[in-house]
């Protein structure tokens, strides 16, 4: 037995494993690479192996870095199933149309900025994959429910398991039938932070022969969500009663957009903040909320308290969905009283870039950053002190206040993934540290070897066959 991965190996983006069996191939999540320039090219020379020999693909969740390379997977020849969760399949239905059609006007952008600068390329800027082909790629989503085993192929059994980190999001058990014998595959995906608002805190597992975790965070603690909540109440008050301008915050739209709406919600009802107008301007958004509230199945005690406040109470937090463009560019009118929530959460992509455009030179205005930033991309650069960033060529100065608060993360921290290891009652044969920038991943190795003195602890290398013996 062959494993081999693809992306987040040794950076947070591109999740793609594939897994080499006696009885066939299969791959596990098929994610986008993301963060500037050199995001693209590995998008553009990603899935270079066979892709008609695979038998299946299996997708933890919903995020673009994990499901992102999807439609362009079926446009280079994959015809097989794509297995997830129904809440994943429902988001994907969402997401990839939604990210082809991102991809589709950011080349026409490029291709007429090109012309208006009368620049020759040579050539046009194409998008990764249009609408057309996502479309066709949703054709070959099955969903399943948590803790239902099925079968993707002969000789392999998987389970989905509760991963707590967004809607629908799931650890992935394997049990692959190698040499006379049952081996078992577990891969973290992406697990949640404990105790979070919106979904319930990742399942536990306590046995597996070959384990691959996340290490997004595995070189950090997070705030206290005391802490997180008395930093964002400081951002809120001093910049809308203050200084009187907007709160921009860029934010994932499955599963951080939601969870952002739920901590304003509260601290309004807790009497922390006044009344908010909150704007979410992201039509994706919109369309994942919706599912949101649809899958109340999936949701914790706490979510289902708040919305029902929420519901009796109008008024107290307003949100409003923005979905045309012309609404969403009506809001460069409002200098202040507004929190906008907008997507992409890296900044790299959609509405977030028009609304850092309008008002990151703008003093008397904030960016609350709510989530992991990539390197390479704006967002990461906003973090570390820019003083001015490009965008849609223009040279933009950095004069808002930036708050990093990464008490908000839907990602758990050292001591979250730490206390999940905590369950397995022995040591896998070896251990993958994936998901993370290289010092995340070395910190998080050493965490483990330190707590647990677990054998085969490794960080594996992009591209490099791991022999699972």
């Amino acid at each position: 037995m062959e494993l081999t991965f693809h992306g987040a190996a040794g950076e947070v983006t591109g999740s793609c494993a594939h897994l080499r069996h006696e009885a066939g191939v299969g791959l596990i999540d098929c994610g986008m690479f993301q963060g500037g320039k050199a995001a693209v090219r590995k998008n553009l020379a990603a899935l270079d192996f066979n892709l008609r020999a695979l038998d299946f693909v299996l997708l933890t969740h919903a995020h673009l870095d994990h499901s992102g390379l999807v439609p362009r997977l079926a446009a280079l020849g994959y015809r097989g199933p794509i297995h997830a969760t129904a809440a994943t399949v429902d988001l994907l239905e969402v997401m990839l149309r939604d990210a082809a059609h991102i991809q589709e006007k950011e080349a026409e952008w490029a291709n007429r900025h090109e012309r208006d600068r009368h620049l020759r390329r040579g050539w046009d800027a194409a998008p990764l994959y249009t609408v057309a082909q996502a479309e066709e790629s949703l054709k070959r989503l099955r969903p399943h429910p948590y803790g239902q085993s099925f079968s993707p192929a002969r000789g392999v059994t998987c389970t989905f398991h509760d991963a707590g980190h967004i809607l629908g999001s799931a650890i992935i058990e394997l049990d692959v039938a190698e040499k006379g014998e049952t081996r078992k595959l577990v891969f973290s995906g992406d697990l949640g932070q404990p105790l979070r608002p919106v979904v319930r805190d990742p399942a536990t597992l306590q046995e597996a022969d070959y384990l691959c975790i996340e290490s997004t965070y595995g070189d950090r603690a997070h705030r206290a969500m005391q802490e997180t909540e008395d930093e964002l109440v400081h951002a809120l008050q001093h910049t809308l009663k203050v200084k009187r301008g907007n709160v921009i915050i860029p934010a994932f739209a499955v599963g951080r957009t939601q969870e952002v709406i739920f901590v304003l919600a509260n601290l309004v009802r807790q009497g922390r903040v006044d009344n908010l107008e909150i704007v979410v301007d992201s039509p994706m958004a919109a369309a994942a909320t919706e599912l949101t509230l649809r899958h109340d199945e999936l949701w914790d005690v706490e979510t289902r308290e708040l919305l029902a406040w929420m519901r009796e109470h109008p008024g107290r937090a307003s949100v409003r969905f923005v979905q045309d463009v012309e609404e969403s560019i009506a809001l460069n009118d409002r200098h202040g009283g507004l929190v906008i929530i907008s997507a992409s959460g890296m900044c790299d992509a959609g509405r977030i870039k028009y609304h850092l455009r309008n008002n990151l030179g703008r003093k008397e205005c904030s960016i609350v950053i709510a989530g992991f930033q990539a390197a390479g991309s704006l967002g990461r650069r906003l973090v570390e002190g820019a003083r001015h960033v490009t965008l849609f060529g223009e040279r933009v100065p950095v004069r808002a206040d930036i708050y990093t608060i990464g008490g908000l993360s839907a990602h758990a921290d050292q001591a979250a993934l730490l206390a999940w290891l905590g369950h397995f009652t022995r040591p896998p044969r070896r251990t993958f540290i994936v998901h993370g920038e290289q010092r995340a991943s070395e910190a998080f190795r050493e965490a483990v070897r330190t707590r647990y003195g677990w054998p085969g602890v490794t960080l594996p290398a992009a591209g490099e066959p791991n022999i699972l013996a």
